[in-house]
């Protein structure tokens, strides 16, 4: 598992999975993001904001109806 949690100053948070591609890759970061996303403290942090697979492969972002982003990498260039 290869997940990150980014916390931003105003306790707001993030979490993404790193998934080389595939749906049943997508489907396992996915999964993986809203088990983590139960475990964190909601008393000490507002509840997380956005949970997002970064994938090898794709030709744009989407949003799944469970609200999970998933993005090819090419799409974070500048």
């Amino acid at each position: 598992m290869e997940s990150r949690q980014i916390t931003e100053r105003n306790r707001t948070s993030g979490l993404v999975e790193i998934k080389l591609g595939g749906s049943a890759l997508i489907e396992e970061g996915a999964a993986t993001l809203n088990a983590l996303s139960g475990l964190v403290d909601t008393s000490r942090q507002e509840p997380v904001v956005f949970k997002m697979v970064v994938t090898a492969t794709g030709d744009c972002a989407y949003r799944r109806t469970d609200g999970i982003v998933v993005c090819p990498i090419s799409a974070l260039r500048p």
